[in-house]
C-alpha cells in the first residue's frame, strides 16, 4: 500500500502587512514564526491554502524517509 505523500511548508515572509486573511491562513497551516516549517498531507484543501499564500511560504515535497515517523 502506498503512503499518503506529504508537503513541507516554510514560511519565507512576514504576513504582516498583507491582507489579514492571509496571516490567519498561515497560522491555520501552523505557521507561527519566520522561517518554520510544518509538514501536511498533499490534498486540495492545503494545495488551496498554500496557493493562497503562495507569495509568503516555500514549498517542498516531503522525502520518504522524512514523512514517516
Amino acid at each position: 500500500m502506498s503512503q499518503p505523500k506529504n508537503v513541507h511548508i516554510k514560511l519565507s515572509r512576514s504576513p504582516i502587512g498583507y491582507e489579514k486573511s492571509q496571516g490567519l491562513t498561515a497560522r491555520a497551516l501552523g505557521l507561527t514564526r519566520l522561517g518554520q516549517t510544518v509538514v501536511h498531507p498533499d490534498n486540495e484543501s492545503v494545495r488551496g491554502m498554500i496557493f493562497k499564500i503562495r507569495h509568503l511560504v516555500v514549498v517542498a515535497a516531503a522525502t520518504e524517509e522524512a514523512s514517516t515517523v
